[in-house]
């Protein structure tokens, strides 16, 4: 039976993520009504983002007073995104956060909502790549069949919305864009982390700020202003409480975003992401009447078998590297002579590593710290009657011992010897 805190457990992360698939799913919409809907009519999609911004570096600041007047009720890091080393830090990552949200919104006003989420689809082929570029990190061979698989769907999906009458050419660009500075985005993201003592809320606040200002050159180049000056719902209330409406969901999404990766974990919210993907693009061809043929919803499968293998391919490796990392605490110590010398010695069992320690007869400290071998899953001592050594006995795990290595009659491992690993 299910203890009732365990209950309230699987309740409490049941309303974070069904939170965030609504608020997200919510989102999309109702930027899509600002961007290209009869009901706003405004061509400035830079402008649209730019105010959502403005909302959300309000609030952030709003929450930051507040913690100040209240530290009891409310929590928000403190920082000033006026501080010069702050510029100076997060400024050339605040340059990807514009261009991200920038691309994703261009994205949307000119693709349908059902074909959004293939537009951005190449985000964690973009994440592989540049992983490998710019960490120098490797990959496995699963993760390029995965990168491979939503590689293939991306272009029949572009071929179906073709063949469908419906693609557009600068939208999908848009949505390529948008996936790279997202990879670009998330990868700095971890650099610059640490600058501002792992605060993601602060890092956000600080993002939004320098966005409003980003956002004020391109909203000219992009000749918006003469548009928004001529716009005949300038001064409707109903037109600035949809945009405040964007804003809110800007910034809830952000909230949730935090929020379902605390009570799970980053992997379950990529999971949990493509999950919501899939929902999403049903509602939308529900919601605007759209028929789709066999093809195009094989595109869409074969983007989401392709990332759901994906997050399994790196749930394993992180298990796998989990696995080989070194355990602080001793399970289990056996205390004698094991390398030969008179000194006396303590072999200890951290659970996944075996290591040798030699005291130090008059202070106790450690002299000398040897590690012998990996995945033991259980120590124990034995004495024979012709050897003056102390031996083991031990359970271990994918590890076999070299051919120097001494055996006797009740298979115990003679600790002098070398291991392979």
């Amino acid at each position: 039976m299910v203890s009732e805190g365990l209950l309230v457990k699987y309740a409490h992360i049941t309303a974070v993520v069904s939170g965030y698939w609504f608020i997200s799913i919510l989102t999309v919409f109702v930027n899509k009504a600002l961007l290209s809907s009869n009901t706003v009519n405004l061509d400035a999609p830079l402008f649209v983002t730019w105010y959502q911004c403005v909302v959300s570096s309000a609030i952030c600041f709003a929450l930051n007073r507040l913690s100040k007047l209240f530290p009891q009720q409310v929590s928000f890091p403190n920082g000033s995104p006026f501080d010069p080393k702050v510029v100076k830090d997060v400024l050339p990552l605040a340059i990807l956060f514009t261009a991200m949200i920038a691309f994703n919104n261009l994205c949307l006003k000119y693709v349908d909502v059902s074909f959004y989420y293939i537009g951005r689809s190449l985000t964690t082929v973009f994440n592989v790549v540049l992983t490998y570029v710019i960490l120098h990190q490797k990959t496995s061979y699963q993760t390029v069949i995965c990168c491979s698989i939503i590689v293939s769907g991306f272009w029949l999906g572009v071929d179906q919305e073709s063949v469908a009458g419906s693609l557009s050419i600068l939208g999908t660009l848009f949505g390529v864009l948008g996936s790279l500075s997202l990879s670009l985005y998330s990868i700095y993201t971890k650099r610059v982390l640490p600058l501002v003592d792992q605060q993601i809320w602060l890092l956000s606040y600080y993002n939004n700020v320098y966005s409003m200002f980003l956002f004020l050159p391109l909203i000219a180049i992009n000749q918006e202003i003469p548009v928004i000056m001529r716009y005949e719902k300038l001064f409707d209330l109903w037109f600035w409480f949809l945009m405040s409406i964007g804003g809110l969901c800007g910034f809830a999404i952000g909230f949730f975003t935090a929020l379902q990766i605390k009570v799970t974990s980053a992997l379950t919210h990529n999971i949990s992401g493509t999950a919501k993907a899939c929902a999403q693009t049903v509602i939308a061809t529900f919601w605007y009447n759209e028929m789709r043929s066999g093809l195009w919803w094989l595109s869409n499968w074969v983007v989401l078998a392709g990332s759901a293998a994906y997050a399994r391919v790196k749930q394993k490796e992180m298990e796998k590297e989990f696995s080989l990392k070194d355990s602080p605490i001793v399970f289990h110590a056996v205390h004698g002579n094991f390398s030969g010398s008179k000194m006396q010695e303590i072999l200890v069992s951290r659970g996944k590593s075996l290591e040798l320690l030699s005291p130090d007869p008059n202070t106790g400290k450690v002299l000398a710290s040897l590690k012998l071998s990996r995945n033991m899953r259980s120590l124990a001592d034995w004495a024979v009657r012709w050897n003056t050594s102390t031996h083991t006995s031990s359970d271990e795990h994918s590890r076999t011992p070299s051919s120097t290595c001494r055996r006797n009659r009740t298979a115990g491992l003679s600790m002098s010897t070398n291991w392979t690993t």
